[in-house]
């Protein structure tokens, strides 16, 4: 006899034990193989500050399912993981961690302050790596990479220069966005936009030569007021074509400024005409550039006002934003306020409303980037699954601006430019009064791969490297090459690249997948993968997004704790479908809990009574050779109809569906029908080779879902050789599938269904013998039919199975009609046929009284005016229901006539 199962499964200890084994024994490792094909996928990195949550369990589960199903199908796989250095959120931390001890990062120096952040990561910076294996993720760890390792700060810097040395990296001054609690710089897609319920303050500019006389501006920022350099106009406005070049006082700061025109304002906003302040507006400073108009910064960095302003200096922005609006109304300059919803920039890590900025910044030139990267989807050479991402990748890419790339933090890369303090000698310094200047190539600055001993133009010494680091996303870009150590050419990079498959969220397709595609182009002239899979976010039961504040987050490990791995993995894959939002709740995890313990005890099951003489064979050759009978073929007919139809939903990512075929053939085809009639016939030799064969292949076709379970069965299993994940994926044998044999048992399914239907409508005991006559139309039917009585008897508890030529309709009988047969229940001494009649008649009435009381209610205006439309639904769904119930009593009533 087989090795038994324990009578329970006990995740928690076979999880640890066998993830312990698969990693002693380099299961997980991948090398270049010339008689292989390869298939890599490289992991998006976590944040090095990150903790696992249920956006990274199903990114990561579906990116397993993938790895564990083409090793298995003989691809030579490799799983590149590795953290990134996540440079402001990671400087963020370990800010915290020093306010604990009452120090700043300026206290202790950008080096050593360095320092502690390499520290801090030593120390934590490897939690979320643990807990993808919790997760079972089949990554080849002796390759973990790191966004800021020695060799992966070699490929930042080669991509830097290189773009700089084909002027596809420029220096310049210009409006960006800028997070005052951050202090830096954000590209535009670390600045989504929120929609806000602001206000539009109306005020009132003098005229120079008339004061009484004013022009009204709106504005949703009036603090900016005080940067202001002209108003603009629209040239075919005739209200104020005669105000055109004439000079206002601007209020508060008694500056001189000009009225211009210019097509590029908006007749319909506001007043129609508009302040311009340069320095703090993209479209203000497109004016200032076109008019040549002074540009006055009136914010410091920390977003408090500077000497730009005034007597305002030091003033928080919207502090000072109220004490601006009291003036102009204590002066009569404030013409009104009103409620005026805006949409408006957040930093993606703190949330804080960013302002746009004027500032000297460091970007790259995107579109000749772009242009090839468009060509390649548009081509197919890459495919969004669900296709609909391709559009909304395209609409990014065809308008796609300069892309933003210094930042103002000291975690990162620092940017490989230097200067030459001798070369800058006598340049005038950048102030809060900035004249608009064409970019040009700016005088003693270096770029170079390594620090440059002296100025290679003047020979002097005194060289200062760039203070600004790169935005972290600038490494990111790179992963899939520069993880295979690029831009050395090696065994692994020309085996490995491009990659197969990548498995990622929406809301990074701009900040990454975009970029990682221009890239690849760029500096490998291949496209860095083939598919893109983009899966849904992770939302709670009700929708919301899981956050911190919400308090709606369920952490995976705590679900692993209590259901297990496998159970959370099944779950969350089961009901994501491809490409949608998932809707989670703690109690979502109890089906792959239940199917975990399905699984075992019906293997369980299985192995006490296996006899392992003799089930070693080749099932092919013994399915030709042996006569089996019909529930033998079906079973197996099934087996392969699932295993085509799951690897072909595989092949399409669609893993719910994949997921939910294997759950409904092993619960539903194999548990409820085959191992329920085989266990008459268990101990034959032709049940055992099938049933055997059976389960050791299906465990094969779930390891990708469920690797732990299904080891841990594995290694019970009679002749069991090494891990299941060095197995073969069961080949298709087309010979098996009878479709025949399918719809005959199918047919026994049904009636066998019918007849417990038919006991439970008429309340007979589930376990009683009684006596059924079936109808069959023809004699063809009838033959049908006889093969199918042994297993229609047993499941049923049929004493007697009789049949008839003719139905003809008898008192005392209940008779149901299925296809084209009446399947009968003769019910003389089992019920009183005419009391059930008699009984669903009265419910029937009681229905009737409760349909039209529901029906008076749902017509009366009062109700339905002042019920909320969750009440008036739910009454709606009621009287549905009592329809569906009378049918169905209807329906009985009939049967027994």
């Amino acid at each position: 006899m087989s090795e038994e199962l324990s009578k329970q499964y006990n995740p928690k200890e076979i999880e640890d034990k066998w993830y312990k084994y698969w990693e002693d024994n380099n299961l997980f490792a991948a090398k270049p193989a010339s008689d292989k094909s390869s298939y890599s996928i490289v992991i998006p990195p976590p944040n090095v500050t990150g903790a696992l949550h249920m956006g990274h369990a199903l990114n990561n589960t579906i990116q397993d399912i993938l790895i564990r199903y083409q090793r298995m199908k003989g691809k030579n796989v490799l799983w590149m993981p590795g953290t990134d250095h996540a440079g402001i959120a990671t400087q963020n931390v370990v800010e915290k961690t020093l306010a604990k001890e009452g120090l700043k990062r300026q206290d202790l120096g950008r080096d050593k302050f360095i320092e502690r952040v390499w520290q801090w990561k030593e120390l934590y910076g490897s939690t979320i790596i643990r807990q993808l294996k919790k997760l079972g993720a089949s990554c080849d760890w002796s390759r973990e990479r790191f966004t800021m390792d020695c060799e992966y700060s070699i490929a930042v810097t080669e991509v830097f220069v290189r773009l700089y040395e084909k002027k596809l990296i420029y220096r310049g001054t210009y409006i960006i966005n800028w997070c005052p609690r951050c202090l830096t710089a954000l590209s535009d897609e670390e600045a989504a936009h929120k929609e806000l319920q602001g206000s539009l303050y109306y005020l009132k500019y003098p005229l120079k030569d008339n004061p009484k006389e004013f022009i009204s501006v709106a504005t949703t920022r009036p603090e900016t007021m005080l940067g202001d350099t002209a108003v603009a106009v629209n040239p075919k406005d005739k209200r104020y074509k005669k105000y055109i070049g004439k000079i206002l006082i601007l209020p508060l700061m008694n500056r001189q400024i000009k009225i211009i025109a210019d097509t590029l304002v908006d007749m319909e906003f506001g007043t129609g005409a508009v302040k311009v302040t340069p320095a703090h507006d993209p479209n203000d400073y497109i004016l200032g550039k076109k008019h040549n108009l002074e540009f006055i910064n009136v914010l410091s960095p920390d977003g408090t006002m500077n000497a730009a302003a005034g007597k305002f200096c030091g003033l928080d922005r919207f502090i000072a934003r109220e004490i601006i609006i009291e003036e102009l109304k204590s002066i009569g300059l404030l013409e009104k306020i009103q409620p005026h919803a805006l949409s408006a920039g957040h930093c993606y890590r703190c949330h804080t409303l960013v302002e746009p900025y004027l500032s000297k910044q460091w970007f790259v030139k995107m579109k000749p980037l772009a242009k090839p990267a468009i060509a390649a989807v548009k081509k197919g050479h890459i495919k969004f699954h669900p296709e609909r991402w391709q559009k909304v990748y395209l609409n990014w890419m065809e308008n796609i601006q300069d892309w933003c790339i210094s930042r103002q933090i000291w975690w990162g890369h620092r940017i490989p430019v230097y200067y030459c303090k001798e070369c800058q000698a006598g340049k005038s310094q950048e102030n809060s009064k900035i004249k608009n200047q064409k970019s040009k190539i700016e005088k003693g600055v270096i770029v170079s791969r390594t620090k440059p001993d002296k100025c290679p133009k003047c020979g002097s010494t005194e060289l200062t490297q760039d203070e600004d680091v790169l935005d972290t996303w600038f490494s990111s870009w790179l992963w899939p090459f520069a993880t295979l150590y690029w831009p050395k050419e090696n065994a692994n990079l020309k085996y490995f690249y491009p990659t197969a498959t990548l498995v990622t969220a929406p809301e990074i397709i701009f900040f990454w997948v975009a970029r990682m595609i221009m890239a690849g182009l760029e500096f490998k002239k291949q496209i860095p993968f083939k598919d893109v899979y983009i899966h849904g976010t992770v939302r709670d039961i009700e929708g919301k997004k899981m956050s911190k504040s919400l308090g709606n987050i369920i952490d995976p490990l705590e679900i692993i704790n209590q259901y297990g791995t496998c159970a959370l993995r099944f779950s969350i894959i089961s009901i994501t479908a491809c490409g949608q939002d998932v809707y989670l709740s703690k109690e979502k995890f109890e089906q792959g809990r239940n199917f975990a313990n399905k699984i075992w005890n019906a293997s369980r099951f299985i192995l006490i009574n296996l006899n392992p003489e003799g089930i070693a064979v080749d099932l092919c050759v013994f399915f030709k050779k042996e006569k089996l009978d019909l529930l033998n073929r079906w079973i197996l007919s099934r087996f392969y109809t699932t295993l085509e139809k799951v690897e072909k939903e595989l092949d399409n990512f669609k893993f719910n569906e994949a997921a939910n075929s294997l759950y409904a053939f092993f619960w539903h085809e194999f548990c409820d029908w085959y191992i329920e009639l085989a266990k008459p016939q268990i101990l034959e030799k032709n049940t055992q080779v099938v049933m055997f064969k059976i389960l050791e292949k299906y465990l094969r076709i779930l390891h990708p879902f469920m690797p732990f379970i299904t080891e841990e069965i594995w290694q019970k299993l009679p002749g069991a050789k090494g891990s299941i994940m060095q197995q073969t994926w069961p080949h298709l044998q087309n010979e098996l599938i009878n479709k025949n044999d399918e719809e005959q048992m199918q047919l026994a399914f049904d009636i066998i269904n019918t007849i417990r239907n038919m006991r439970q409508e008429l309340e007979v005991d589930l376990t009683s013998r009684i006596e059924i006559k079936l109808t069959p139309a023809n004699k063809e039917g009838r033959d049908s039919l006889e093969q199918l009585i042994p297993y229609i008897k047993n499941l049923a508890k049929i004493e007697n199975l009789i049949f008839s030529e003719k139905y003809i309709v008898q008192k005392n009988e209940y008779a149901y009609v299925l296809k084209n047969m009446h399947i009968v229940m003769p019910l003389q001494g089992i019920v009183d046929a005419e009391e059930i009649y008699k009984k669903n008649q009265a419910k029937i009435d009681k229905l009737k009284f409760e349909i039209k009381n529901k029906e008076t209610m749902l017509a009366n205006k009062d109700f339905l005016g002042r019920a909320p439309k969750e009440i008036v639904d739910t009454e709606k769904t009621k009287l549905n229901d009592m329809h569906q119930q009378i049918v169905k009593l209807e329906a009985i009533k009939n049967g027994l006539r």
